[in-house]
């Protein structure tokens, strides 16, 4: 698979690491479809990426709008060879706080956002890869999802995002031994510390002290570098069903 000819769609695609998928895939000769909720986010994305790359508003967490918004890429690539998974949201909260107990909806909402909709994402593009002419190597796409350094080690207060991510890994293996007769490779990627929106709000202080639990190097990993990460995955065919720790050898603490 070559990047300079990848037809990419990127779940949370408007901001932080798909942002910067886009953008690598873009720079590389690619075209990128950037799906998200937060449309003036995404059409000031793509006005910065050029014509190679296109906005659509969609809703990871209602099938109809990820189905809708899956066709309308298509139709503009012209096909599907690469996916890209990065919507979710890390909300924070002990399941037994001072003021009670977490709602459920809040555990089902984390789930919803990030576990579901990154099947649903994952479903669609499985959808339309099959249709695909395959490549000399028997290749008709490749699906990079999103997992996390939490999936493995969560930090109070990470129950439903741990829990989350923890699905999201294990969803790797079994899809990617489903697809494999299609020729089309699963991947999932865990960053750990990563300089995305979420960390916008802190103060720089507050950044080194979380960059210090990272054995090396000792600061926040760069969007860029997960970016980088996802591409290698579409061009080296024997990545697959693998979970990729991306996290400086980052083990996290409990909190």
């Amino acid at each position: 698979m070559q990047l300079s000819e990848a037809k990419a769609v990127i779940t949370g695609g408007a901001s932080g690491l798909g942002l910067a998928t886009a953008r690598h895939i873009v720079d590389a000769g690619g075209r990128a479809v950037l799906l998200d909720l937060d449309t003036a986010r995404g059409e000031a994305a793509v006005a910065a990426l050029g014509d190679r790359a296109l906005f659509v508003h969609a809703d990871v967490t209602r099938e109809e709008s990820v189905d809708a918004a899956f066709r309308q890429a298509v139709d503009a690539l012209g096909g599907l060879t690469f996916c890209v998974c990065c919507a979710g949201v890390a909300p924070v909260g002990r399941v037994l706080a001072r003021d009670g107990l977490m709602p459920t909806a809040e555990f089902a909402r984390t789930i919803q956002v990030n576990l579901v909709g990154t099947f649903s994402a994952a479903r669609a593009a499985a959808g339309h890869m099959q249709h695909n002419t395959p490549s000399d190597g028997g290749e008709r796409g490749v699906i990079v999802t999103t997992a996390s350094a939490a999936a493995f080690e969560g930090q109070v207060g990470q129950a439903p995002y741990a829990a989350s991510k923890g699905g999201v890994a294990s969803l790797t293996l079994p899809l990617a031994r489903e697809l494999a007769w299609l020729g089309v490779r699963v991947v999932a990627i865990a960053p750990g510390l990563f300089r995305t929106p979420l960390f916008d709000g802190l103060p720089r202080e507050a950044m080194q002290a979380l960059a210090e639990n990272i054995p090396f190097p000792k600061r926040l990993g760069e969007p860029s570098e997960f970016a980088e990460l996802a591409c290698h995955v579409y061009v080296n065919a024997m990545l697959n069903g693998a979970v990729l720790r991306l996290d400086g050898a980052l083990r996290m603490p409990p909190k």
